[in-house]
C-alpha cells in the first residue's frame, strides 16, 4: 500500500511570510502522495474589520454570518489557497487548490447547536475519497481551503483540523496514511509552560495515565480525543508538533507521535 501524508496549518504559519515560506520549501521537497489542508490566520479578521464587518469568536470558532462567509471564502479559497498553489508550483511541486464544493470533494451540512447559532459554519458528512484518490494517483498535491458546502448551493465554513481528520480517514482504506496536525507548540508537552518537555510517544493506556495525572487537560483533550479517533478509523499514525520542523516530525525525530498501542 503507498504512503500518503495529510498535513494540516494554521495561522501560526500562514501569518508569518518566512515560516510560510521556509515550511513549503520543505513540504516541496518530500517526495509521495500528499495533501496539505490550511487555515485562515489572521487575514480574514484584518479584512472583516477593514470592511466594518464585526467578527465573533466562541471557543474559537467564528461565527460566521453572511457577510464573513463572503470574506472567509475570498481569503481561504482565494488569496490564501492560491498564493500557497503558486509557490508551490515555482518549487516544482504540482499543486491543486480545492475546496469541499471543487468536484464535491467534501460535504457538509449547517452546524445545529442547543443555544448558539453559529451562522454558515459546517460539519463535515462525506469525502469523496474516489476522486482525491484519483487525482493523487495522477501526481497533484492537493490542498485544501477550509470551505466546504452543502449540496444546496451553501458554502459553509469549516474546520480545518476536521477536514484533515476526515480526508485522512477516508483515504486510510487506499493508501497508508499518516495525519500531521501542527501547531504553535513543539508537541504534547508534559509541562504547558516548557515547550522543551516534549511527549515523544502516547499509547491509549500513557493517554489514559496522562489525563488521570491532569497532566493533559483543557484545550489539548479534544485534540488527542481526535487523534485516537482518527487511529481507530484506520490513519497509520497521528503526529503533533511544528511545522517549521516538518521532516523532522514525519521521521519521529520531534513531536508527539500518537500511536494504536
Amino acid at each position: 500500500m503507498e504512503s500518503l501524508l495529510v498535513i494540516k496549518i494554521g495561522g501560526n504559519i500562514i501569518d508569518e511570510e518566512s515560516k510560510l515560506d521556509s515550511f513549503l520549501k520543505e513540504f516541496a521537497s518530500i517526495e509521495g502522495k500528499k495533501i496539505l489542508v490550511h487555515g485562515g490566520g489572521k487575514l480574514a479578521t484584518r479584512l472583516a474589520e477593514q470592511m466594518g464587518v464585526e467578527q465573533q469568536l466562541v471557543d474559537g470558532r467564528r461565527i460566521t454570518d453572511p457577510a464573513t462567509l463572503q470574506i472567509v471564502t475570498m481569503v481561504y479559497a482565494g488569496t490564501i489557497n492560491k498564493n500557497i498553489v503558486a509557490r508551490l508550483q515555482a518549487l516544482g511541486c504540482n499543486a491543486l487548490g480545492l475546496t469541499g464544493a471543487d468536484g464535491n470533494a467534501v460535504q457538509a451540512h449547517k452546524r445545529a447547536h442547543a443555544t448558539i447559532d453559529y451562522g454558515y459554519v459546517g460539519e463535515v458528512d462525506t469525502i469523496d475519497t474516489e476522486l482525491l484518490g484519483s487525482l493523487l494517483d495522477q501526481g497533484l498535491t492537493l490542498v485544501f481551503a477550509p470551505i466546504t458546502h452543502d449540496r444546496k448551493g451553501q458554502l459553509l465554513n469549516t474546520n480545518a483540523d476536521t477536514i484533515a481528520q476526515e480526508i485522512a480517514k477516508g483515504l486510510s482504506k487506499k493508501f497508508e496514511t499518516s495525519l500531521v496536525y501542527s501547531f504553535e507548540k513543539s508537541g504534547v508537552l508534559m509541562d504547558a509552560e516548557d515547550d522543551s518537555s516534549v511527549i515523544g510517544r502516547i499509547d491509549p493506556v500513557y493517554y489514559q495515565e496522562l489525563k488521570e495525572k491532569q497532566v493533559i487537560f483543557a484545550g489539548m483533550i479534544p485534540k488527542l480525543d481526535n487523534a485516537f479517533a482518527a487511529l481507530q478509523s484506520g490513519v497509520g499514525k497521528v503526529i503533533i508538533g511544528k511545522a517549521e520542523h516538518l521532516r523532522q516530525l514525519i521521521e519521529g525525530q520531534s513531536g508527539t507521535t500518537i500511536v494504536h498501542e
